[in-house]
C-alpha cells in the first residue's frame, strides 16, 4: 500500500479502553496505515463527539473514524460536517439516527443481556457510571477473548456515564459518508438484530457479520477488524488520489 494513506481515528467505547484497539493496530501499523487511538472520555456523548471532533479536525489529511460499541454513535455525532472524513467504519458499534440514544437502539430488539451484569456507581453530580461486574465481565462482554486477558480487561474498564448512555444522537455522520460495519451473531451487550438494522439502514458499503463471536471484536478478532478498516483506507485514498 502507498505511504500517503489517511489517518485511522479508533475510538473504544465503554467497558473498554485505547488499548483494546492494540492488536488492531499492530496490524494497521504494518500495513503503513497511520492511526490515533483516542481516549474517549465516556461522559456525555454530545461531549464526547466534541472531543474526537477536535482531534479528527486537528489532522492534515484525509481520516477514516473507526468506532467500537458506544464510539460508533461519536464517530457517527463527531464527523458531521468534516470534509476529511471519507469512511467510517463501526465496529460491532452503534450507528443512531437523530434523536436516538444508544439505549433505544439496544433496547429496540431483544437478546442484550448487558443489563443485569451492571455495577452501578452514584455520583455526587447526581450522575450514575456503570461497569461490568467483574466476574461477569467475560461471559457477558468477551466470552471469546483469553481468561488471562478478559481479567485484565475488566480491570482496566472505563465505566459508561448515564449522561453518556441517554445522549440524544445528532445528525449523523453516515447519512453522507460512506460506511462499514462489522458485528457478531453472538454478541450479547448488544442485539444482533439491532447491528443488522443499523447496517441496512446506513446503507453499509460492506457489512460483515462474524458468526458467535463476542462484543470484544477488536480483542478477539483484530484480523478481521483490521481488514475491513484497510478496505476502507483504500476506499478513501482511492477518492483523494
Amino acid at each position: 500500500m502507498p505511504t500517503s494513506l489517511p489517518t485511522v481515528v479508533l475510538v473504544h467505547g465503554a467497558f473498554a479502553e485505547s488499548s483494546s484497539w492494540n492488536e488492531v493496530i499492530e496490524r494497521l501499523q504494518a500495513a503503513g496505515v497511520p492511526v490515533i487511538a483516542a481516549a474517549n472520555p465516556l461522559r456525555s456523548l454530545d461531549g464526547d463527539a466534541s472531543s474526537v471532533r477536535s482531534l479528527i479536525s486537528s489532522i492534515d489529511g484525509p481520516v477514516v473514524a473507526v468506532g467500537h460499541s458506544y464510539g460508533g454513535a461519536v464517530i457517527s455525532n463527531a464527523a458531521t460536517g468534516l470534509e476529511n472524513v471519507g469512511a467510517l467504519v463501526f465496529v460491532a458499534a452503534f450507528a443512531p439516527e437523530v434523536g436516538e440514544t444508544i439505549g433505544d437502539l439496544s433496547g429496540k430488539f431483544p437478546g442484550s443481556t448487558l443489563g443485569e451484569t451492571l455495577h452501578a456507581v452514584e455520583l455526587s453530580d447526581g450522575t450514575t457510571d456503570f461497569f461490568i461486574q467483574p466476574e461477569r465481565y467475560r461471559a457477558q462482554f468477551a466470552a471469546d477473548v483469553a481468561e488471562e486477558r478478559a481479567r485484565l480487561d475488566a480491570a482496566t474498564q472505563r465505566p459508561l456515564n448515564t449522561e453518556a448512555l441517554n445522549g440524544r444522537a445528532s445528525e449523523p455522520a453516515w447519512r453522507s459518508i460512506p460506511s462499514f460495519f462489522v458485528f457478531s451473531s453472538g454478541d450479547r451487550n448488544i442485539p444482533v438484530e439491532a447491528l443488522r438494522f443499523m447496517a441496512e439502514r446506513a446503507a453499509a458499503v460492506e457489512a460483515i457479520e462474524i458468526p458467535d463471536a463476542s462484543h470484544a471484536l477488536p480483542v478477539s478478532q483484530p484480523a478481521v477488524v483490521a481488514d475491513l478498516i484497510l478496505r476502507a483506507v483504500e476506499s478513501v485514498r482511492a477518492t483523494t488520489d
